[in-house]
């Protein structure tokens, strides 16, 4: 079968990927085999690339996000059949989705709804899980009002905002100037253009000094820092990209909350409940976009072989929205 894979140890950057014949590979006994369809393009493809991973043997086929047809089934495989449309987030240690056929475990996947296209299925796995557990499974949603999403035009903070909205909360949002009508399609309450403006004096004239219920930060560890001084008592701080210093911040006295995304962990967790809790949450996520709830923000569809210079794109910051490509 054809797959784009990392081919040697040292091949550390997207040109060097390559497309070739590999063995179809077999089903392990709690795994299904998959005829891929479609396949979702993220940040962290290109960057696995650049940074590799120790579990790796080569040729590494790359992808985390597929969408095909179940094509075989495990021997020890009862629940899921031949044929049935499904999708799920792979795990980066494993050889991946960039293939015409992938092998996974059970746990991550869940069945396409009718409504749903291969393409739509597979857009809304990495980045929109991310969202997913960010807003619905970490924080105490009971008295958040307000939420301050970062990077509104991210794969994750434009999901975040439809689902914040979904609850009714106020939600605020930061972009950079060029992504601000982009973002509006969103419906987030208030933009902050974080190139022309001071977040801090936003948030304080925003909230009346009270600050935010509930942040979540999708750019890193200097900016969740900062966000613990935007929160709200009770409030919560939510972030996917690192864990901010905790040094002199009065955590007890304004009972605050950190909470960690980290999405892929689970599959090495060794903890069955939060691996089937992938799919879980990948159901849910397809039954939005089924009753047209959440909208999966495709850019454009491309081709297998168009893959590395999406990846490529994806890394010189050309792509808003999200990047799909269409394996058969």
């Amino acid at each position: 079968m054809k797959a784009l894979v990392v081919k040697r140890p040292n091949d550390k950057i997207i040109d060097h990927l390559q497309i070739i014949d590999v063995a179809k590979p077999v089903p392990a006994p709690n795994q299904v085999l998959i005829r891929v369809h479609a396949v979702g393009l993220n940040p962290v493809d290109y960057k696995v690339v650049e940074s590799g991973v120790p579990a790796w043997t080569y040729p590494h086929t790359l992808g985390l996000d597929v969408a095909g047809e179940i094509a075989a089934v495990g021997a020890n495989v009862t629940d899921w059949q031949v044929g049935e449309r499904v999708s799920g987030h792979g795990d980066l240690a494993k050889n991946g989705c960039f293939a015409e056929f992938v092998t996974v475990p059970t746990y991550q996947l869940a069945r396409i709804p009718a409504e749903v296209s291969y393409e739509t299925a597979a857009s809304l796995l990495c980045g929109a899980l991310t969202a997913y557990t960010a807003v619905e499974r970490k924080p105490n949603l009971t008295n958040v009002k307000t939420v301050l999403i970062h990077a509104g035009a991210g794969g994750v903070g434009s999901i975040a905002i439809q689902l914040a909205k979904l609850h009714g909360f106020r939600v605020f949002t930061t972009v950079s100037t060029g992504k601000i009508e982009y973002v509006r399609q969103f419906h987030p309450d208030v933009i902050i253009d974080y190139r022309k403006e001071n977040v801090d004096d936003r948030i304080e004239q925003l909230t009346g000094g009270s600050g935010v219920d509930l942040i979540i930060d999708t750019v890193g560890k200097a900016e969740a820092e900062r966000d613990l001084r935007r929160l709200a008592y009770n409030g919560t701080l939510v972030t996917i990209v690192d864990v901010p210093d905790l040094t002199g911040v009065p955590m007890f006295d304004r009972g605050l909350s950190v909470d960690v995304v980290n999405l892929g962990g689970a599959h090495h967790s060794g903890n069955l409940a939060q691996q089937a809790d992938l799919g879980k949450m990948n159901a849910e996520m397809l039954n939005l976009a089924a009753a047209g709830k959440v909208d999966p923000l495709i850019e454009k569809v491309i081709s297998f072989d168009q893959i590395k210079a999406g990846l490529q794109a994806i890394k010189d910051h050309q792509v808003v929205g999200k990047l799909v490509a269409k394996i058969g």
